[in-house]
């Protein structure tokens, strides 16, 4: 294992193809998927819980459905995937992350939109592309 590969799932299509590409080019080294636990992003269009219990036990358990799916991915591909999951702000803790625990290289998904750079990239992806200490891979 040469490299230290972090991907960052967030369970959108383009963190799924950004696995994907992770496991196909590094299929050879260390791959991590990071879900980072964010409680506003991540209850943005639903209802909020009743307690903080409630809360943590459902972004865990949203974090574990992830990465079983993700396992299963990289089992495709012959990798044996490590997880992690964080608290915070997506686009703070990704680069954190990879700063912290010797990543080459993070792998993130994009949006498929069109327009200006934030709006293609992701407002996450962009600021990921912005902050790390390490090269990042945009995967649309």
């Amino acid at each position: 294992m040469d490299k230290h590969v972090l991907v960052a799932l967030d369970g959108s299509p383009g963190s799924e193809r950004a696995l994907r590409n992770a496991c196909e080019r590094f299929a050879d080294d260390e791959v991590t998927a990071l879900y980072a636990l964010d409680p506003f992003g991540h209850y943005r269009d639903r209802r909020f819980p009743d307690s903080l219990g409630d809360w943590n036990r459902e972004l865990s358990e949203y974090a574990e459905e992830l990465f079983a799916e993700a396992r299963s991915t990289a089992a495709d591909h012959g990798v044996d995937l490590r997880t992690e999951t964080v608290t915070g702000d997506p686009a703070r803790v990704i680069p954190a992350y990879a700063a912290e625990n010797e990543v080459d290289e993070v792998v993130v998904g994009a949006h498929a939109a069109t327009g200006a750079v934030s709006v293609l990239l992701g407002s996450v992806a962009e600021a990921v592309v912005r902050r790390s200490p390490v090269p990042v891979t945009v995967v649309r």
